[in-house]
C-alpha cells in the first residue's frame, strides 16, 4: 500500500496510481457527476480504464477519456467492450466473470455482483444490453489487493471472494435504493473480511441515503476492520 496512491474522485470513481506511476481509473463518471472533484479536462493522463457495469454513472466519460488517451487500455465485460468499440473506442480488452488479466504491475479479476448493467445510448430508445454487472479485484505486485464491489447487493458468495482473493481494501456501496444500504453493507463486511473499507455510492442523489458515519461506527464496533470515509479529492 505504501507504493500505491488511491484518490477518491466521487460517487464510485477512483484514480489509482501504481508503483510504476501508471494511472488506473475505475468507473470514470466525471463531467456530470455532482460529487466529482475532477472532470475529463483535469484528470490528466490515464493508462487503464476499468468499468464494473454499464450504467451511466459508471461507464460515464469513458469514451472521452479514451479520446484523450488513445494509448490507454479499457477493461470491461465483453458486451460493454463491444459497445465501446462501436462508438469508436480503441484498445478495448474485454473479459468476463472468473477471468483475470495481467498488466505491468497489477492484475485484475472480474467477480460477481448483484445488479443490472444496461447502457444508456442516445441512438437507442431502450437501454442497450450491457452484460452482467461485476466487481473487480486489483492485485498489485507487492501483493496488496483492492476489491471494488461495484453497485451490488449483498450475496453469500462474497465469502468466496474473501477466500480466493483475500482483499486488503474494499470499496463498498452503502447508498441504499440502487445498491445495498448500511445494514446489508455492514453484514457484507463479515463475509469479505477486508482490513479496510471505503464507503461509496452514497449521497450523490437524494435517494442514496446511506450514512457513512453509521457504517463506520457499526463496522469498527464488531471487529478489527477500519473504515476510511473519503471526500471527493481525498487521497490515501
Amino acid at each position: 500500500m505504501d507504493n500505491i496512491k488511491i484518490k477518491y474522485i466521487g460517487h464510485s470513481t477512483f484514480l489509482i496510481t501504481t508503483q510504476s506511476g501508471k494511472k488506473i481509473i475505475i468507473d470514470p463518471w466525471l463531467n456530470d457527476n455532482p460529487s466529482s472533484s475532477e472532470d475529463v479536462g483535469t484528470i490528466g493522463e490515464i493508462n487503464y480504464i476499468l468499468i464494473t457495469h454499464g450504467h451511466f454513472d459508471h461507464v460515464g466519460d469513458t469514451l472521452d477519456i479514451i479520446k484523450n488517451n488513445p494509448n490507454s487500455t479499457t477493461i470491461a465485460n465483453f458486451e460493454i467492450g463491444q459497445w465501446l468499440e462501436k462508438k469508436g473506442g480503441v484498445n478495448i480488452s474485454p473479459m468476463s466473470h472468473g477471468g483475470t488479466q495481467y498488466f505491468e504491475d497489477f492484475k485484475v479479476s472480474m467477480v460477481n455482483a448483484v445488479h443490472g448493467s444496461g447502457i444508456s445510448d442516445a441512438n437507442s430508445e431502450n437501454l442497450v444490453y450491457g452484460g452482467i454487472a461485476s466487481g473487480l479485484i486489483l492485485k498489485f505486485n507487492d501483493d496488496f489487493s483492492i476489491y471494488h464491489a461495484g453497485d451490488t447487493s449483498i450475496f453469500g458468495d462474497m465469502s468466496l471472494i474473501s477466500d480466493i482473493y483475500k482483499p486488503d481494501l474494499c470499496m463498498i456501496p452503502i447508498g441504499d435504493h440502487f445498491t445495498m444500504g448500511v445494514e446489508e453493507a455492514v453484514y457484507a463486511t463479515k463475509l469479505i473480511k477486508a482490513r479496510t473499507y471505503i464507503p461509496i455510492h452514497y449521497g450523490t442523489f437524494p435517494v442514496l441515503i446511506g450514512d457513512p458515519d453509521d457504517f463506520k461506527e457499526r463496522v469498527e464496533s464488531h471487529g478489527n476492520s477500519k473504515v476510511i470515509i473519503m471526500n471527493p479529492g481525498d487521497e490515501i
